[in-house]
């Protein structure tokens, strides 16, 4: 395949040009976290419910007064839950708040210090979700066979880590990535541990649907321009992954065939 035949993301029935997702966590204020938004290219924009105002507060500025909803996809998300029953209240309550809206992003955290996936609640939340008629991207570790349980679940999306959240490690474990992708039907898009460009860019070169980021962006000294380097560090990461790189070699290799040559 060239990336002339690439084929846009899709995600529960809606396509997407960008394959970036970015959050809406550790911006100075809004205005800033638009501006790196729109330098991203990203068209998704993922919201922790509990953190972040959509409207449940009304004494508060909401995101959507400055990021639409009608430009943009909201994808919230169940950042801060620690067991199934708070991330299924979490998701209908942003349902609520976004008129019927499906899409959503489930994490459920085993604990503060490292924001490990809890498997065990992941597991049980997305059945929850997928039976009560939710889109779920869901957030997981790296092990192949929970992916797999969950895309057969029936989630529309499999998130797995590259590190843990906000850690800025990179891809600490492609192998695992390799196999979920192996495996998958569904889109994969690595969520959390990427640090800089270049860990974006792996991230494609393995052949992953997508990268989601929050802190890498955010917590850079200059967010904005971190953005539009990430937007270019997916596209190219895609190009580099369906161009198809040349073989890792132990010991360099003639360009031209040196067998029957006179000198």
């Amino acid at each position: 395949m060239s990336q002339h035949e690439d084929i846009a993301l899709q995600v529960a029935g809606k396509t997407f040009q960008s394959r970036l997702i970015i959050g809406s966590g550790k911006y100075k204020d809004f205005n800033e976290n638009l501006a790196a938004l729109e330098a991203s290219g990203a068209e998704i924009i993922t919201v922790a419910i509990r953190r972040v105002n959509l409207g449940q507060n009304a004494d508060e500025p909401s995101l959507l007064d400055v990021i639409s909803p009608e430009t943009f996809t909201i994808l919230p998300n169940t950042a801060g839950c620690y067991t199934a029953d708070d991330a299924v209240r979490t998701c209908r309550m942003a349902r609520e708040l976004l008129d019927g809206h499906k899409l959503v992003k489930l994490e459920v955290l085993g604990d503060q210090t490292t924001l490990y996936p809890n498997v065990t609640e992941t597991l049980a939340a997305a059945e929850t979700l997928v039976k009560d008629d939710f889109d779920v991207m869901v957030y997981t570790s790296d092990d192949p066979l929970v992916a797999k349980r969950l895309e057969e679940i029936g989630c529309v999306a499999v998130m797995p880590l590259g590190a843990p959240i906000g850690s800025g490690l990179g891809i600490r474990n492609p192998y695992n990535i390799r196999l979920i992708l192996e495996n998958a039907k569904v889109p994969i898009i690595v969520d959390a541990g990427v640090g800089t460009a270049s860990d974006a860019s792996i991230a494609m070169e393995l052949g992953c649907d997508g990268v989601l980021m929050n802190t890498a962006i955010a917590e850079a000294k200059l967010p904005v321009l971190m953005a539009s380097a990430m937007k270019k560090a997916v596209e190219s990461g895609r190009e580099a992954f369906l161009a198809g790189r040349m073989p890792r070699r132990l010991y360099a290799s003639a360009s031209s065939p040196i067998d029957g040559t006179f000198f």
